[in-house]
């Protein structure tokens, strides 16, 4: 779930046309194709600030081969249903990425190396949330718990929901296609292991281990 009222406000404007188009024209195919190019518009504007943003945080910390690995992964969950082409260019010192779409959009960028691998911080304006835990269990097992974090403008149920939408896209997209073609589990232990860094952030979450630990009951000291 974003923090960013930018698609609540989008979300308000198709509500509006809705109501709007059959009064502005009384040919309601006409409207619905209004609606349409007006949706799909949206639908671009936003993937477009999406992937700059991406090109704009990302960690790179160098052009070897795990961390070229890692960015291209990052964007095939990001971006599942597109093409994802990365050149490193060693002597610019930076990764060119590109990700052609299945309707025909098409992205391209450069993404810098970072000496100290962090990325660019927020935007002049852009109001920079701090992460707060968020242990998780599962049902069957209470006592196994992972160690995550939240924004702290997100409830736990509504954190809940973005780590189960983060978890169903994973699974959805290459990446995790091919690993379950390898025989990989579809499970939580693996999905936590496996996904980017990168995709947990949009949702407003945090992986701080990777590999889960049972709690330690603490026992009163004898005597």
């Amino acid at each position: 779930m974003k923090s960013s009222s930018k698609p609540d406000t989008e979300a308000q404007l198709l509500d509006l046309l809705k109501q709007v188009l059959p009064k502005a024209t009384p040919d309601p195919r006409l409207a619905g194709k209004i609606y349409e190019a007006v949706e799909h518009e949206l639908k671009t504007q936003a993937r477009a600030t999406a992937f700059a943003k991406f090109c704009r945080r990302v960690p790179l910390p160098d052009l070897e081969a795990k961390s070229v690995a890692d960015v291209r992964d990052q964007l095939h969950a990001s971006f599942r249903d597109g093409d994802v082409t990365v050149k490193p260019d060693r002597k610019a010192k930076l990764l060119a990425v590109e990700v052609a779409l299945a309707d025909g959009q098409q992205f391209s960028g450069e993404i810098p190396v970072r000496a100290n691998g962090a990325a660019e911080p927020e935007e002049d304006g852009e109001l920079a949330l701090k992460f707060v835990p968020f242990p998780v269990c599962l049902p069957g097992d209470p006592e196994l718990v992972w160690l995550l974090a939240k924004h702290e403008n997100l409830t736990g149920d509504e954190a809940a929901m973005a780590l189960a939408k983060a978890e169903e896209d994973f699974w959805a997209s290459k990446t995790g296609q091919k690993l379950l073609r390898d025989r990989v589990e579809r499970s939580f232990p693996e999905f936590i292991a496996r996904v980017p860094a990168g995709v947990l952030r949009d949702a407003g979450l945090r992986r701080h281990y990777k590999e889960p630990e049972p709690i330690q009951t603490l026992r009163p000291p004898v005597g």
